[in-house]
């Protein structure tokens, strides 16, 4: 994936971007002070991905005032996470958001194309988890990601996960989304050939203690490259799936 500064950078050798220009776009300031929030401007330089915005516990003002940096600083396709149903009128009182209340999520700016190397699988044990799944899979999905979605395949009924093995295993990077003992991923761990990201959820009676007996199972599965994110952080999941899905050979 091509950062900006590579693009500059490249400009300036084949003389599309004059020096000056060049070093006027890099000393852009690397934050928008709002005082009760600095806009990180250089985070798509830096990580190849645009700053994005965690909607719990701030304001809708609060909200709505980010968004507008962003978009003065010429960020033009924004995602907004964990954002309440009521947050999200009020911000679309001022910014034509897109909101996904199953999933929390909220948009601005087209979903790009599909660019990345394969697919993302997004699966779930049970249709407890979608919420979480769907947090995923709207991340991966803005984030330039083919995205297949394969609910309610938990161990339960084995025979539902492996109606799906052409996708299983056709698959770039596996999100693997599981509440009670977590064994999802450790079964999907042991069919594909591709990166398995676990993504404990807080479904389950009491013993479950709100997702960390799927926690503990999935940092103790046996199947080798299976790696955990926190409880419920369908984001986190999405995003490194992501990253995983674009990478290229470092020359």
């Amino acid at each position: 994936m091509k950062t900006d500064v590579k693009m500059i950078l490249e400009g300036v050798r084949d003389g599309s971007i004059t020096v000056d220009d060049a070093l006027l776009k890099l000393k852009t300031a690397p934050y928008d002070e709002l005082g009760f929030a600095k806009v990180d401007l250089h985070r798509k330089i830096r990580q190849g991905v645009p700053e994005v915005i965690y909607g719990a516990g701030k304001t809708p003002e609060q909200i709505a005032g980010i968004i507008t940096s962003m978009q003065k600083n010429g960020q033009d396709r924004i995602l907004i996470t964990r954002l309440s149903n009521a947050a999200a009128e009020e911000i679309q009182k001022v910014h034509p958001i897109a909101y996904r209340p199953d999933a929390r999520i909220a948009t601005l700016g087209d979903v790009p194309a599909p660019n990345g190397i394969g697919t993302v699988v997004v699966a779930t044990g049970g249709t407890s988890d979608i919420p979480v799944a769907e947090e995923a899979a709207v991340t991966a999905a803005f984030l330039g990601n083919e995205v297949i979605r394969l609910y309610d395949v938990g161990v339960a009924g084995l025979h539902r996960l492996l109606a799906h093995s052409d996708e299983l295993m056709r698959a770039s990077v596996v999100i693997a989304i599981a509440g009670m003992e977590g064994a999802l991923a450790s079964v999907i761990g042991g069919l594909v050939d591709c990166p398995v990201i676990a993504v404990p959820t807080s479904v389950g009676y009491g013993a479950a203690f709100g997702g960390l007996s799927a926690l503990l199972s999935m940092l103790n599965s046996c199947a080798s490259g299976v790696s955990v994110v926190n409880i419920d952080n369908g984001f986190g999941a999405g995003y490194l799936a992501g990253m995983i899905n674009h990478m290229e050979v470092k020359k």
